[in-house]
This record gives C-alpha cells, structure tokens and sequence, in this order.
C-alpha cells in the first residue's frame, strides 16, 4: 500500500462511466486516478500496488470474479469496489464473502455514493497504516540490542535468552534484584515476539491486596459484590492475545496461588459473580527479586506453581557484577537527559568513572539513572566531576558491623566478597578496591601479622 498518495484504479470497459468515475475521483487533489478497459491491462498493473479498485463485474475479457481473486492473491490489502449493470444478491454476497468491499449498481446517484466509500475507505486505510506505523516505532522501541545497554558477557548471555524466548509461547521467568530493569525484559520480549501487535499488561502482584487480586487478574461481575457498580474484564482478558507480565510473583498471597495455578492450566477464567468460564490465550512473564525455590522450601510458595511458571529462566544480574556496563549506562542515560533538557552533553571525569565503577549499587541501574539525572543538574561545566555526584551506601552496609573483629579482618572479608564477584582475578579486585595487588594478596593470607590500613 502506498502511504504517500492515495492511488485508485478504475476498471470500466463503458467510456462514459468510466470517463465519469475517473473524472468524479480525479477532483479530489489527494487522489491519483488511473483508468483501465479490460481486465487484462488492470492485472498487469498492479505492481503500481494501488489502494483501492472500482472494478466493473462484467469487463469484456474476464469475469469480475476471477479478477478479485487475483487480485486478492497479488495483496489482500488492496480494496475492491464492485460495480455491476444489475443488482444480483447471490453474485453480490459471494463476492463480499471472496474479499470485496462493497458492492454497487451502476445508477444515477452512483458518483455520490462512490465518492463517500471511497472517503470512508481512505479514512481506514490511513488508520491501518498509522497503527503499522506505530506498531514499527514500538517494536523499535524495545528491540533488546537498543534498550538493554551493555557488552559484558552477563548481558550477551540475556540478549541470546530473549531471542529464544521471541520465538515461542514459553513462560519465561525473570529474576534480579530491585532496579536491574527486569519488566525493560519483559518488554524486550513481547514487542519482539509474534504478539508484538497485542497488548502488554502489567500489574505488581505486590501493590495488590490480597482480598482485590481475584477481581483485579479474573475481573467481575456488576453486583459481584459492594462497590462493583459494573462488569469489569481483569488483566488476563485484558491481556488477551498478547503478553501478562506478573510482576513481584513472589509476593502472591498463598491462598491465591491455586486459583492462578488453575488459570494457568485450564487457560481460563472466571468473573467474580458469574459461573461460565472465559478463555483467554496470553502469554505469561513473571519477574521476582527472591529465590522462588527457597520460598518454596519454607513453605511460602507452591512447588506446583512454581513449576508451571519456571519455564525459561532469565537472571539479570545485578548492576556491581557488570563491569564497564556502569559506564555505558551513565553515558546513555546522561545523552538521554540532557536531550530532553535541551543540555548540551556533558562528560565524566576519570577520576568520576572510578568512582561509580566502586561503587556497590544497591538500588542498581534505577539508582544509577536518579543519580546520573541529579549529576547532570549539579554540574556547573561541561565534565562531571566528583561532587557532583552523590552516592549513599557503601559496599558492606552497617548491619554487617560486629564490633568483635578486628580492621584487617574486615578488610580480609571484603577482599573475599570482591574475590568471589570477580571470580577470583586479582587485579580486578584490586582495581575496584584502588588497593595494591600484593595487598590482595597479602589479605588473603592466613596471616598473625599486626592490623594495618590499606595501603
């Protein structure tokens, strides 16, 4: 379809209606008309890919409809007007049913009704293409290459996770501490999957009181009970053909869990206040900050449903174990900023990079954005220094103080923390503590040496 210009053909071996349509349709300037007399000349052109076909039913070289039908075969899209001597309501129900629009007897007030079809149709045939359109801009949104930013190993591994998960209906389940962007996943998913053109539903199953989680997921009936003043479709009809991320699945109140256990397996729900059940078909994200299986093992979560929701894990690791991703995201959040302030771009200091590189991130890449934002604003110059960030915790939080150790054994602990973060290499460890390599090693050794700082 040409979204440029809108294009009509008109098919009329009659010269006189055909010179009356060609010239009705040509007064309007966002038309191009083109005219043909035969079936033939009307198929060899349609590579010009037109929107819309006034075709005549009975041209003198084809029936009118054999040439729908291959004109349907060369682009569905393509929409056609029938125009017949005679009202025929078989011919004409059998051509609506191959795919025609409409289907019009040539008449004296012929011109103004072809006139308004054709508005009508040029209306929709604008919304298609805008919906198209749009649907691109959202897949392009969320392809994952783009809205994940980052090149450690940890988060190629996760791009070639999705790209597994775009191509099935799988369940996918995604874990991660608070902040690592787990619903930007959940997202990078669906808009790259076969259901990118159906909706994507969220709801936090920990903002939800357990006595509304029924209503809220399964909806309800009006009179279901006070307060339900209307009929309302819950998120699994909401969501209906696309995707339902259940964000926070760990939250979910036990006593809940069977129902959803059921929903999931009989791929149907039923309304609070009504006893026929509703199928629905949408694919199931879930995302949790805890260890499912030891919430399992204490008795919080259903081992059943835990299995039902496992499906395709995806562990996003936490912002500390990605390395240089820290500068990449501060960089992309820091361009995305000050082109929405109308800021001209600012840089980081290296001083600042090593800064934010041994840094713990608790609050991991949401903390990171808030604090990049806050930097941009408090900068004075063109680099960020510094004082210009703020950061608020430090790597071992004050519930780890036991006041019955010594300095260099904290020093020692931390040290092993680090160690184990980057599997073991030295120097790394090193790097982030800005310590000398041979006071890793030194830490790391039983040792009855005297405390001593860091040097």
């Amino acid at each position: 379809m040409n979204t440029e210009s809108f294009k009509i053909f008109v098919a009329e071996d009659n010269e006189w209606y055909n010179k009356l349509i060609v010239h009705s349709l040509s007064l309007n300037p966002d038309f191009i008309v083109e005219s043909f007399h035969t079936g033939k000349d009307l198929l060899k052109a349609l590579s010009k890919k037109p929107d819309v076909i006034t075709l005549d039913y009975r041209l003198p070289d084809s029936d009118g409809g054999e040439i729908l039908k291959k004109i349907k075969a060369f682009d569905p899209s393509i929409e056609v007007i029938i125009i017949s001597e005679q009202s025929e309501i078989e011919v004409a129900l059998e051509l609506l049913k191959s795919g025609a629009y409409d289907y019009l007897v040539k008449s004296k007030d012929i011109r103004d009704k072809l006139i308004h079809i054709i508005n009508t149709l040029k209306k929709t045939i604008d919304l298609r293409a805008r919906i198209v359109t749009l649907q691109q801009e959202v897949k392009g949104k969320y392809a994952f290459e783009k809205t994940i930013i980052g090149n450690s190993a940890a988060i190629k591994n996760i791009f070639d996770l999705i790209a597994k998960a775009t191509t099935t209906n799988i369940t996918v389940s995604i874990s991660g501490e608070t902040g690592t962007g787990k619903e930007v996943v959940a997202k990078a998913i669906h808009y790259n999957s076969n259901r990118n053109n159906q909706p994507f539903i969220a709801i936090n199953m920990a903002a939800i009181p357990a006595d509304l989680l029924e209503s809220e997921l399964f909806g309800h009936e009006k009179g279901a009970f006070t307060g339900a003043v209307a009929r309302r479709k819950g998120k699994f009809e909401e969501a209906d053909g696309g995707t339902l991320f259940l964000d926070e699945i760990g939250e979910m109140d036990i006593n809940f869990q069977a129902k959803l256990l059921r929903v999931l397996q009989e791929k149907e729900i039923t309304r609070i206040g009504n006893n026929i059940p509703v199928k629905v078909d949408c694919r199931i994200i879930v995302a949790t900050n805890r260890n499912l299986l030891e919430e399992v093992k204490a008795g919080n979560f259903r081992e059943d449903l835990y299995y039902r929701l496992f499906g395709l894990p995806i562990h996003i690791p936490p912002l500390r174990d990605r390395d240089k991703d820290i500068l990449l995201l501060s960089n992309y959040f820091i361009l995305g900023f000050c082109k929405e302030n109308g800021i001209v771009p600012k840089t980081i200091s290296e001083a600042t990079k090593q800064k934010l590189l041994n840094y713990s991130w608790p609050g991991n890449i949401r903390e990171l954005k808030s604090i990049v934002e806050l930097a941009v604003v408090m900068c004075a110059g063109d680099e960020i220094n510094e004082n210009d960030f703020t950061l608020h915790t430090s790597v071992m939080a004050p519930s780890h103080i036991d006041e019955g150790i010594t300095m260099r054994e904290y020093n020692r602990r931390i040290v092993q923390i680090f160690m184990q973060k980057c599997n073991n290499n030295t120097k790394l460890v090193a790097d982030k503590l800005g310590i000398g390599q041979t006071t890793v090693y030194r830490l790391l050794k039983e040792s009855s040496e005297p405390d001593e700082e860091l040097n």
